[in-house]
């Protein structure tokens, strides 16, 4: 397997929009009225031309101080250092403030020999500081380091790695595809976080435009199955890396992990 959830934990968060850490095994969620209960799983994928990650979570600490997005890296044999894309869906905070981290006395890139890749509609919006979504001190270091990578619309950023504006959950979100090891790898961001969200038809009062989110996700669904897509859930509760499997019935499908 070339993908790994690199899981940051369980939080829940109410419209105070603060994300506070939360146990499933130990805490109640009667004690959190109004909030809702999502896991967050920035990804990593092994390509040849180097390691790939896919949004980049809260940016939280273990307790000896070290990112937890380096130890679980770490403990996957991996090297940060290898990092050679950081791609972002969008920058609301739950997935854009482990772009970098406190170092000592200062705020450093996570991954400083990396191409962070946004688009740009969505980092000048992030940068407005209109919403209280974005975690706008960060984004100075990011425009200080060099590394930022401004797209626009559909293309592909390699031969391995497509990037697509969806403008679903924000309204300039992106998708991405990589093809890398004969597997097609879907990123969906916000707009597919969740394996359960395929076999709902709902449109989110939280996304940009509810309605054409749902509409993604169903076609994002339907290609899936035909193409053998493995599929990377942001805030899945239970499959992280997921692929579509024919049930018993020879129509439908369910999804398994990958």
């Amino acid at each position: 397997m070339q993908a790994h959830s690199l899981y940051e934990g369980s939080f829940s968060v109410d419209t105070s929009k603060k994300f506070i850490p939360f146990d499933p095994e130990k805490d109640d969620p009667k004690t959190r009225p109004g909030s809702l209960f999502i896991h967050v799983h920035p990804f990593v994928i092994e390509s040849p031309n180097g390691l790939i990650i896919l949004d980049t979570g809260l940016g939280q600490y273990t307790p000896e101080g070290k990112p937890v997005i380096y130890s679980n890296l770490e403990k996957l044999g991996l090297d940060p250092k290898d990092v050679r894309y950081v791609l972002m869906s969008h920058l609301h905070k739950d997935h854009a403030s482990g772009m970098v981290w406190e170092n000592e006395d200062r705020i450093d890139l996570m991954f400083p020999d990396a191409e962070y890749v946004i688009q740009r509609g969505e980092w000048e919006d992030a940068y407005s500081g209109k919403s209280d979504s974005y975690k706008t001190e960060i984004f100075d270091v990011i425009q200080r380091s060099g590394n930022l990578v401004l797209v626009e619309g559909n293309g592909d950023l390699t031969q391995e790695i497509r990037y697509e504006l969806s403008g679903g959950h924000t309204e300039f979100h992106q998708v991405f595809h990589i093809k890398t090891g004969g597997e097609h790898y879907f990123f969906g961001g916000d707009e597919a976080p969740a394996p359960e969200q395929f076999f709902r038809s709902f449109a989110a009062k939280y996304d940009f435009d509810g309605r054409k989110a749902m509409k993604l996700r169903e076609e994002y669904w339907k290609q899936g199955q035909e193409e053998g897509w493995i599929f990377l859930f942001y805030h899945s509760t239970n499959i992280a890396v997921g692929r579509p499997k024919l049930i018993a019935n020879g129509v439908d499908y369910k999804i398994v992990q990958a």
